[in-house]
């Protein structure tokens, strides 16, 4: 189908879930600008990825799906039926969303048709997802639509007061010229979390090889594993402070290079531009690996159970508890054109 930009004045982009996924669904906002010249782009999606959306110029209104409120699901759809959109872009499309779109009342309804899904939509993205990177299978969705692709890059808002942050932060912490590698326990599912004590040799590793501060990076829920890494490394790494997550993508932005998990600062970082190396074991690299020329991951590729997609590992985590240290800095090296010794 050849959808016209012709009276497409209000679009609405839907996207669940983590703050990774919404990140990687960035990556249609400047192909939207240039094929619809005279729409407005809003967005659909929850709390944590609220704060990074607002902050993008282009995007003109946010909705918030809160499925923990009595009536939420009620409520959203009465919202969206009252901006009356022209079309809309389900990139989510999984029950709730798929109900959200077939009775928003926009005239274009696009959706992924699968599992009974197809009623909600007269518009369809590509049937086997599993044949694209998460964030290329966006592309593939607009292509699918008709809509030009003009561009593949992410997008990460952030404003001045978050880069003021980081700029005091690393004021008060680093000397000029030092250059600093960034390291992220945070992964959403507890098997994609490189266990602290080896994501400690990593970082040791990289301090002492390549003369790198290392700045670990948090979030809600990650204070433990954070702490720990500080401590195993009697306070020769920085602990970022507690912040937004709009205030940590301004930190990112500051570091030489990033390693961490399969994650939501794994695509921030991607985003910002600050080259990442991502740390997988469960999950899929070819599907959600770091997007972009300048990124890396690292797994064991022998592993028999490498890439299980479990939400938690009924073995001893041997993705990453053996993971060969020197193999990892050395991507890390070659990532980001360090010099050092190893």
């Amino acid at each position: 189908m050849n959808l016209s930009p012709d009276g497409i004045r209000k679009i609405l982009c839907i996207k669940l879930k983590g703050i990774g996924d919404v990140v990687l669904s960035s990556i249609v906002f400047d192909s939207l600008i240039a094929y619809f010249l005279q729409a407005e782009i809003h967005y659909l999606t929850e709390k944590p990825s609220e704060s990074l959306l607002k902050k993008l110029p282009f995007i003109k209104k946010v909705h918030l799906f809160r499925k923990k409120e009595q009536f939420g699901g009620l409520k959203t759809i009465a919202d969206i039926r009252q901006e009356k959109y022209d079309l809309i872009l389900d990139f989510y499309s999984n029950p709730r969303t798929a109900l959200i779109t077939f009775l928003s009342g926009a005239k274009y309804r696009a959706g992924f048709p699968y599992r009974g899904r197809s009623y909600a939509y007269n518009i369809f993205g590509p049937e086997e997802r599993a044949l694209y990177h998460a964030a290329e299978l966006h592309l593939k969705f607009l292509e699918k639509a008709g809509i030009a692709v003009t561009s593949s890059k992410l997008h990460f808002g952030t404003d001045k007061a978050d880069d003021d942050f980081a700029d005091r932060f690393w004021q008060e912490t680093y000397q000029s010229g030092e250059t600093v590698t960034g390291i992220s326990p945070t992964g959403g599912w507890e098997s994609k979390k490189c266990d602290p004590e080896v994501l400690y040799e990593i970082a040791d590793a990289v301090q002492k090889r390549l003369n790198n501060r290392i700045l670990i990076l948090w979030g809600p829920g990650d204070e433990k594993d954070a702490e720990k890494i500080h401590s195993l490394s009697a306070g020769r790494f920085d602990l970022a402070p507690k912040c937004s997550i709009t205030e940590m993508a301004a930190l990112i932005k500051k570091c030489r290079g990033m390693i961490a998990n399969d994650s939501g600062p794994m695509h921030i970082s991607s985003a910002v531009g600050t080259p990442v190396l991502g740390l997988f074991g469960p999950t899929d690299p070819r599907l959600q690996g770091p997007y972009g020329k300048n990124n890396r991951y690292f797994r064991i590729e022998d592993l028999d159970c490498i890439a299980c997609n479990l939400l938690e590992c009924p073995r001893q985590h041997e993705c990453f508890r053996q993971i060969p240290v020197e193999s990892v800095v050395l991507a890390y090296q070659q990532m980001t054109g360090s010099s050092g010794n190893v």
